[in-house]
């Protein structure tokens, strides 16, 4: 049996990138024959195994015959028989579908060397059209490399519009609409992502509470971008920038939904958006099965966005209500990824992309002021309770108003 390194290693050690993963497809040879050898299988679609000393994933060289729709529905055939250059086309874009022999010869039947060297994120065959999850994972790539400045090939983007038309993108499971999605996320790009969702279509159909911002006017004042999918997108370029970690990122994303659900009357104002976008992001979050920290996350940015920007004009009292209403006296790290979501936000507007953001720095000190009351001497003097809550509350007001003097400049809208 003939081993060769496959994928995503060939075409980011050509484009001189760290190889984080190395795959591998052996031709000829059976599932038995592997097993002998000490592979262990661990494939549940099709015959894949983790080498026994690298452990590296290994699979059968495979082609695929679409049976149904989604990206389930595939009859595999891993025989023997399949050569090599079967299963690199039914691979989804040309510079996936190279390998490297063990001699080190490149194998290269399909061009993808030629579309690395123009840039190009292109699909093998028409194939491409038979798994939906090949339009996320183009998106994806497209975010990933647009900053060695690939794009999408024309003919592959009319595809991948002729599959949403076709109703290919509605076939898309939960996992894997949330799997490509965070993994973009974690990109430099993701606003490319987006994009491309929207430009072939599959934006509406995969988010449709994102893909509603789009053509929805902000007041100039504080937006000059004026809309608000721009105005999204721009914030997830100030979240790359500001380094935030995905479930921050997400929680960025996911901000101003309820701006997508103001009647058009009501335009440019978006009055008591911020509830609407907590319930957006939540049922969101549950049709694609979004972990728990990051639904959390992305439910407090929604709801208080908009009193972190008006941190400077609030009285000591609300400022204390948005720290316990966010948790951030016992969660004082998901306070922090709040802030850095709050100032993503401000700084995705065209013009304020270096705006300073002070007020995540009084917020800082209100929670470490607040943070310093200490609570024992209220417990032995007797209190307990209400009245015990009642005077903590009070003491840690008047400990937020001695380190935060009120200063009330112009705030940002949310």
């Amino acid at each position: 049996m003939d081993k060769y390194l496959v994928g995503g290693a060939v075409r980011d050690e050509l484009l001189g990138l760290p190889v984080a993963e190395r795959d591998w497809v052996v031709v000829g040879a059976t599932q038995e024959q592997m097993e002998a050898a000490g592979y262990r299988p661990v494939g549940r679609d099709f015959p894949v195994f983790l080498d026994p000393e690298s452990h590296d994933e290994v699979a059968l060289a495979r082609t695929e015959r679409k049976t149904a729709p989604g990206y389930r529905g595939f009859a595999v055939n891993a025989s023997p028989e399949v050569t090599l250059e079967e299963d690199l086309q039914r691979r989804d874009l040309t510079v996936n579908a190279m390998a490297r022999a063990p001699d080190g010869e490149l194998i290269d039947p399909w061009g993808g060397r030629s579309d690395l060297e123009a840039r190009q994120l292109r699909h093998v065959s028409p194939a491409f059209s038979e798994d939906p999850v090949r339009i996320l994972r183009t998106a994806r790539f497209a975010a990933r490399f647009r900053e060695l400045g690939f794009t999408v090939a024309p003919d592959t983007l009319q595809l991948m519009r002729d599959m949403v038309a076709a109703g290919e993108a509605d076939a898309l499971v939960p996992e894997r609409v949330w799997q490509e999605t965070r993994r973009a996320l974690e990109t430099a790009r993701p606003d490319v992502y987006l994009e491309v969702l929207r430009d072939c279509g599959a934006l509406a159909a995969v988010f449709p509470e994102i893909d509603a911002l789009f053509g929805v006017p902000q007041p100039a004042r504080w937006h000059p971008e004026i809309d608000t999918g721009i105005h999204m997108l721009l914030c997830m370029r100030a979240a790359v920038r500001l380094g935030l970690d995905t479930e921050t990122r997400f929680a960025v994303l996911l901000h101003d939904l309820g701006k997508g659900t103001t009647p058009a009357a009501s335009w440019p104002a978006h009055h008591g958006h911020e509830e609407r976008s907590v319930t957006l992001a939540r049922r969101l979050c549950e049709r694609l099965r979004v972990p728990g920290s990051y639904r959390e996350l992305a439910e407090i940015v929604a709801r208080y966005h908009g009193l972190c920007h008006r941190a400077a004009e609030l009285r000591p009292a609300t400022v204390l209500k948005l720290l316990e209403g966010t948790d951030a006296l016992r969660r004082p790290e998901r306070f922090e990824k709040f802030l850095l979501a709050c100032e993503a936000d401000l700084k995705g507007r065209t013009g304020l992309e270096d705006a300073p953001y002070p007020q995540a720095a009084l917020l800082r000190r209100a929670l470490a002021a607040a943070g310093g009351v200490d609570v024992r001497p209220l417990v032995a003097e007797g209190l307990a309770g209400e009245q015990l809550r009642n005077r903590l509350r009070a003491l840690r007001s008047e400990a937020i108003a001695a380190a935060c003097p009120r200063a009330a400049p112009p705030a940002a809208e949310a």
